[in-house]
């Protein structure tokens, strides 16, 4: 076996890790893909020998493609929705590898990632890769620029953040998918009681920036308006998988212009965000379902 060959495989004993790690930073598995594939080609031009740790190595290196690419992000123009037809949806009948599926279904929901996405990107990287990946202060440290105890200081603002989209929703997605069919039939129906049963007494119900622009409530609190605000309506909305999880999607004309992300906790709802931003809908991984 050549160098390269022996490099290569190397690398691709690390993949899996290097692309947890690319997910948790960006939130998005094509961006994730673009920051392994990015820590290869590093990789490739470097001296194997000068390497004295290779897991460590290609976890710092994709780290700081990472935080480059989530630095840049809001500067970078992104691509508009409006260019984007309904080819960028998956069908439900193409099937994921297997590595995807599992990154996927893994621990990582989309609440989670909502809240990393508030994150510092400083912060959102001594998080991950400290909470996530046990990597150590004194190796984050050079990465963000920051001494030791700093970068502490950072994952534990983060930590504080997101405690509580850590507090684990369903795992079983079956189950999941049938509660969001069930809301959804629901809502369309205006069937209110069948509303208030599947969701928590003190769901919440968050809208970003573009969704209130158009009319939805920034904020709310409570089975009783929740199921209020929803009766009667998603009639348009179709179900979808949202970074994995079940959720629905409203696609006048192909395009995605609305997102509706679950949290399910306990066989109920406990948590909704309505997403309309199109740069943020951007970074979700879609695919529709048949209803």
């Amino acid at each position: 076996m050549d160098e390269n060959e022996w490099l290569a495989d190397q690398f691709e004993s690390y993949r899996s890790r290097l692309r947890a790690v690319a997910y948790r930073m960006l939130g998005s598995l094509s961006e994730a893909d673009d920051a392994v594939q990015t820590s290869w080609l590093r990789l490739s031009r470097s001296d194997p020998d000068s390497i004295e740790n290779m897991g460590g190595w290609l976890t710092t290196v994709v780290a700081r493609v990472c935080l480059d690419m989530l630095r840049t992000r809001k500067s970078r123009r992104e691509e508009s929705l409006e260019a984007q037809g309904p080819e960028q949806f998956k069908s439900r009948e193409k099937t994921l590898a297997p590595e995807q599926e599992a990154l996927l279904a893994d621990s990582v929901g989309l609440a989670l990632l909502l809240v990393l996405d508030t994150l510092e990107p400083a912060e959102r990287l001594a998080f991950v890769l400290h909470d996530m990946f046990d990597v150590p202060f004194d190796e984050i440290a050079p990465i963000v620029d920051r001494t030791p105890t700093a970068a502490r200081k950072l994952a534990s603002r983060a930590r504080r953040r997101v405690r509580v989209a850590r507090a684990g929703p369903d795992a079983d997605l079956s189950r999941q998918r049938e509660i969001v069919d069930a809301f959804l039939a629901a809502s369309r129906a205006g069937d209110f009681n069948a509303l208030l049963t599947l969701l928590d007494p003190d769901v919440v119900l968050h809208a970003d920036g573009e969704a209130v622009r158009f009319g939805a409530p920034g904020e709310l609190r409570g089975a009783q308006v929740v199921a209020e605000t929803f009766s009667g309506r998603m009639r348009n909305a179709k179900p979808a998988l949202v970074n994995g999880v079940p959720g629905t999607v409203w696609t006048p004309g192909g395009r995605p212009r609305a997102v509706c992300a679950f949290t399910i906790r306990g066989g109920r709802i406990v948590g909704i965000d309505l997403l309309a931003n199109p740069e943020r809908l951007s970074r979700l991984d879609l695919v529709l379902l048949r209803a």
